[in-house]
C-alpha cells in the first residue's frame, strides 16, 4: 500500500511543476469619471494573501501567476473599497474603475452624520439627523425655525407653515425624497403633508438659486433627503417614543432597514401622534387636539454604477381648529377680537370635532440611475401624488359633511442627466413633465371655492458648476418652465358683473344655470350662475447666477443673483366663496399675472476654532407681487364676512440672517440666531402684510461626555412687535346695536420673551444598541403671549409651558 501512495505523492509533484505558473497580470487603476491614474492605490491579492500598490501611473504588476481565479481588493484614499475577480488564462491586463468623488455613500453611518451641502454658491443651510429627532412630535415648519431667516405661519399651534425670508405658500417649494410636494399649498391653513420622521437630513436653500428642483420658487426651496444606505450585510434600526404634558399625548417612530452587500435593500417607517387639547397659560384651548398616522416603504438595489428603488408613503392628518375660532358673521369676530379670552372654552378632551381637517397625501415613486464611465450619470423618476382634503365646518345639521372636499392627483415624470467626468466643470442638464388634476366635489351644499382643473407643466434646465480655482466656485443655470391651466368653473352673475369681468371674458363662457344656454354669442346675464372654461398659459424663465470665494483660511464669501417668475396658483385665480377654516370670503382675479423676482444675495462665512459666524443679506424685489389683503365685509344667508381679495403690487423685501456659535471652552458654547426682514408695497408705499418680527435667539449650550454624554441647554427666545404693518382695519354695522364698530384686524401684538430648557444623556446598552433620553420643557415661565403671524391670535393666547420625554433607541 505505501508504494501506491508514493507513486500518487510523486505524480502530484509531477504536476504542480509542470503546470505554468509564469504569467504576468498587469492592472491599471483608474477614476471612474475622468479616467487619471490613481497612484497609492493599495491593491491585495486575496488569493495569494499579500500587498502590492500602484505606481504614479496607477499602474501595478503581479507575476509568476497560475491559470486560475484571482481575487482582488482595491482600496484608496476618499474612494469605497472594491472587490473584484480576475480570472486568469495566460498573461492578462484589466483597467480597474474606482469612485474617487463618492456622492451617493457620505452618509454610512447609522449615527446619520449630514452629508455636504448641495450647492456651493447659494444661501444654504443644513439641519442633521440629530436636529430633526428632536422635533419628532412636531411639525415641518417647526423644525425649520431652528435655521436664522425662516419663521412660520400658523393657524393654531399644530398647522404651521414655513416662511423663508417672508415668502411662503406656493413660493416655497418642498421636495421630499426627490418628489416635489404637491398637495394644496397654496391656503395659508394648509400645512405641508411631511412626516418628519422619513427625513435624514433637511437642506433648506434661500431664493430661487436651486433650479434643478424648482423654477418658481421665489421664496425658497426644502429638501428632505431619507437616511442613506449601508452598503454591507446588515440589520439596523430605530425607534423613538415621545410624551408631553400640553396635550396630553405621545408619539411613536419606528424604522428598520436590511442591507445586502451586493446593493439590496429595504427599508420600512412608521409613526403616529395622538395628542388632545392643547392649553394656553390660562384657559384650555377647546378642540385642538391631533390624530397623525403613516408609514413609508421603500426597497431597491443600489451600487455605485447603477441602482433603482420604488418608494411608497402614506400620511394621514386629523386636526382640529381653535373652537372659538369658528365665527358666524363679523360681529362675532368683532366680539373675539375685543374679548381677553376664547368665546368657548370648555373641559380637556381627546375628540377633534367640527371646525377641523381630516387630510390624507398618498406618493408613489419608482427612481433607476445608470453612471456611465468617463461622462457621468443619468437618472429617470416618475412618481404618482395622490392628495384628499375635508375641510369640516360647523353646520347646524351636519357636521360630519365637509364644507371643502378636494382631491388632487398628480403624475410627474424627471429626467436628470449630471456631466461630471471633469470635477472642475460638473454639468447638469434635465427635464420636468407634470399633469395634474383637482377635483372639487360639488355634494357639499357649500359653494365651492376652488374649481375643477387639469394642469400641465413642462420645465428644462441646464446647471453648471465649475471650479475657477483652489479658492473660487461659479455656479450658472437657467430654466424655461411651461404651464397650462384649464379651469371648469361656474360664477355667480352678479360676481362677475361686479367684477367687471364682462368687459374682458366673455368669450370665456360656456353656458349658463337656470337661464338660456349661449346662442349666436349671446350670454344670458339673467341666469342666476355662469359656466366658463378659462384656460391660460404661461411662460416663466428663470436664472441663477453665484459666486463663491475662500478670502482666507478660515474666511469666504459668496454672491448670488437669481430670476424667477412664479405663475399665479389656482387660488388666486380662481377662489370664489367662503373659506370655512379661514372664516372669510376669499376672492380670486381672472386678470391676475405671473410674479417676476430679482433677488441679490450676499453672505460672509467665519470658521475658527472659537468662533463660527455666518452673515447672510438679501434683496428681493418681485414685480406684481400677489397677496391676499382685507377688503371690507360681505353679507350672506349666515351673516355679515370678512371679504378678502387676492391683489397685485410690487414689492420690495430687504433683510439679514445671523448666526453664530461661540466656544467658549470644551463644555460650553454660545449660540445665536438674529433675523430682521422689512417688506415694503413700492406701489402704495406701505408695508407688506404678514411680515416676520424680528426675532433673536440666544442658547447657552452644555455638554460633558464624561456624564452619560450629557448635552444641556438653555434658550431665550425674543420677538419684538412688528412696527411696521399696513392698516386694513375697518368699520362695519352692528344689526343688533345698529352701531358701526371697528374691524381691528392689523394692529399686531406686544413683543414676547419666552424660555426653553432641553437635556439628555445616552445610555450604551451594547456594542451597538444606545438608548437617548431627553428631556425638553417648552415656555418655561409659562408665558401668555399671542405671535402676530398666527391666525388664530384674535382668539386666543399660543401654547403655555409643555414638559415633552423623549426616549430614542438606537440598533
Amino acid at each position: 500500500m505505501k508504494y501506491y501512495l508514493l507513486v500518487l505523492v510523486l505524480c502530484l509533484i509531477n504536476i504542480t511543476h509542470t503546470q505554468n505558473c509564469t504569467h504576468t497580470f498587469l492592472g491599471e487603476v483608474k477614476d471612474f469619471h475622468d479616467g487619471t491614474p490613481m497612484s497609492g492605490a493599495t491593491v491585495y491579492l486575496e488569493t495569494l494573501n499579500k500587498y502590492v500598490a500602484a505606481d504614479i501611473n496607477g499602474k501595478f504588476t503581479i507575476k509568476n501567476l497560475c491559470n486560475g481565479a484571482l481575487v482582488l481588493v482595491i482600496s484608496h484614499v476618499g474612494c469605497d473599497t472594491k472587490r473584484i475577480e480576475v480570472e486568469i488564462n495566460g498573461d492578462s491586463y484589466k483597467e480597474i474603475n474606482m469612485e474617487h468623488h463618492i456622492e451617493e455613500l457620505h452618509e454610512i453611518k447609522v449615527s446619520g452624520e449630514a452629508p455636504k451641502k448641495l450647492t456651493k454658491t447659494a444661501q444654504e443651510t443644513q439641519l442633521s439627523t440629530k436636529t430633526i429627532e428632536r422635533f419628532s412630535a412636531l411639525n415641518l415648519g417647526d423644525v425649520l425655525k431652528q435655521v436664522s431667516g425662516v419663521s412660520s405661519i400658523n393657524t393654531g399651534n399644530s398647522i404651521v407653515k414655513p416662511v423663508i425670508n417672508g415668502l411662503h405658500s406656493s413660493r416655497i417649494s418642498v421636495i421630499i425624497n426627490g418628489v416635489l410636494l404637491q398637495d394644496q399649498e397654496w391656503g395659508i391653513e394648509h400645512a405641508p403633508n411631511i412626516d418628519l420622521n422619513t427625513a435624514g437630513t433637511i437642506n433648506v436653500i434661500k431664493g430661487a438659486n436651486a433650479l434643478a428642483y424648482s423654477g418658481d420658487a421665489i421664496g425658497g426651496v426644502v429638501i428632505l433627503k431619507p437616511k442613506n444606505i449601508i452598503s454591507k450585510d446588515s440589520l439596523y434600526g430605530k425607534t423613538i417614543f415621545g410624551a408631553q404634558t400640553n396635550g396630553r399625548g405621545y408619539n411613536v417612530a419606528s424604522s428598520l432597514t436590511k442591507t445586502w452587500k451586493k446593493g439590496w435593500f429595504i427599508n420600512g417607517q412608521a409613526s403616529m401622534k395622538r395628542f388632545g387639547d392643547f392649553k394656553a397659560p390660562n384657559y384650555i384651548l377647546t378642540n385642538t387636539g391631533v390624530n397623525t398616522k403613516g408609514f413609508n416603504i421603500n426597497t431597491g438595489f443600489k451600487t455605485f454604477e447603477k441602482g433603482f428603488n420604488i418608494n411608497y408613503s402614506y400620511l394621514n392628518n386629523e386636526i382640529g381648529i381653535l373652537r372659538a375660532a369658528h365665527i358666524g358673521s363679523i360681529n362675532d369676530l368683532v366680539d373675539a377680537i375685543n374679548s381677553g379670552n376664547p368665546i368657548v372654552i370648555e373641559d380637556f378632551s381627546y375628540d377633534i370635532n367640527a371646525p377641523r381637517q381630516d387630510v390624507t397625501h398618498q406618493t408613489l415613486k419608482a427612481e433607476f440611475y445608470k453612471r456611465f464611465k468617463r461622462f457621468g450619470r443619468f437618472q429617470i423618476q416618475y412618481d404618482f401624488q395622490d392628495n384628499q382634503r375635508y375641510e369640516y365646518d360647523i353646520r347646524r345639521n351636519d357636521d360630519d359633511k365637509p364644507a371643502i372636499d378636494l382631491n388632487l392627483k398628480t403624475h410627474s415624470v424627471r429626467a436628470n442627466l449630471k456631466l461630471d467626468a471633469n470635477t472642475n466643470t460638473v454639468y447638469n442638464f434635465g427635464v420636468h413633465t407634470r399633469y395634474q388634476n383637482n377635483f372639487a366635489n360639488p355634494d357639499t351644499g357649500i359653494r365651492r371655492l376652488i374649481p375643477d382643473y387639469d394642469r400641465y407643466d413642462i420645465g428644462v434646465f441646464a446647471i453648471s458648476n465649475l471650479k475657477w480655482d483652489e479658492k473660487t466656485n461659479l455656479n450658472f443655470g437657467i430654466r424655461y418652465d411651461f404651464n397650462k391651466i384649464n379651469a371648469q368653473k361656474f360664477y355667480l352673475t352678479s360676481r362677475w358683473l361686479e367684477r367687471n369681468y364682462s368687459d374682458e371674458f366673455n368669450d370665456i363662457i360656456t353656458g349658463s344655470v337656470f337661464g338660456k344656454d349661449i346662442q349666436n354669442g349671446v350670454i344670458d346675464f339673467n341666469a342666476s350662475q355662469l359656466l366658463t372654461n378659462p384656460v391660460y398659459n404661461f411662460h416663466n424663465v428663470s436664472v441663477s447666477a453665484g459666486i463663491s470665494r475662500k478670502i482666507s483660511k478660515n474666511q469666504s464669501i459668496l454672491f448670488n443673483y437669481g430670476l424667477s417668475q412664479r405663475s399665479p396658483n389656482p387660488s388666486e385665480l380662481f377662489s370664489d366663496g367662503l373659506h370655512h377654516s379661514a372664516a372669510r370670503i376669499e376672492l380670486g382675479d381672472l386678470r391676475i399675472e405671473q410674479e417676476k423676482s430679482n433677488r441679490f444675495g450676499g453672505t460672509y462665512q467665519l470658521n475658527s476654532s472659537k468662533l463660527d459666524l455666518n452673515l447672510e443679506g438679501f434683496l428681493n424685489h418681485i414685480k406684481d407681487f400677489i397677496q391676499l389683503i382685507p377688503f371690507g365685509t360681505e353679507q350672506t344667508i349666515r351673516g355679515a364676512f370678512p371679504v378678502w381679495n387676492y391683489v397685485q403690487t410690487d414689492a420690495l423685501l430687504f433683510g439679514f440672517d445671523l448666526s453664530t456659535t461661540y466656544k467658549i471652552n470644551e463644555r460650553w458654547n454660545l449660540n445665536n440666531k438674529s433675523s430682521f426682514i422689512k417688506g415694503r408695497d413700492t406701489k402704495a408705499k406701505t408695508a407688506l402684510i404678514d411680515m416676520p418680527s424680528f426675532r433673536t435667539t440666544n442658547v447657552l449650550g452644555y455638554t460633558n461626555k464624561r456624564w452619560l454624554n450629557f448635552n444641556a441647554s438653555l434658550e431665550s427666545e425674543w420677538v419684538l412687535r412688528q412696527n411696521d404693518f399696513p392698516d386694513f382695519n375697518f368699520e362695519t354695522l352692528n344689526p343688533t346695536t345698529q352701531q358701526m364698530v371697528l374691524v381691528d384686524i392689523s394692529t399686531p401684538p406686544p413683543a414676547y420673551h419666552l424660555l426653553h430648557f432641553r437635556s439628555d444623556i445616552t445610555l450604551p446598552i451594547s456594542k451597538k444598541t444606545k438608548l437617548n433620553i431627553g428631556l425638553t420643557v417648552l415656555n418655561v415661565l409659562d408665558t401668555s403671549y399671542r405671535e402676530y403671524l398666527n391666525r388664530l391670535r384674535y382668539f386666543a393666547d399660543d401654547l403655555g409651558r409643555n414638559f415633552m420625554l423623549q426616549i430614542k433607541l438606537n440598533y
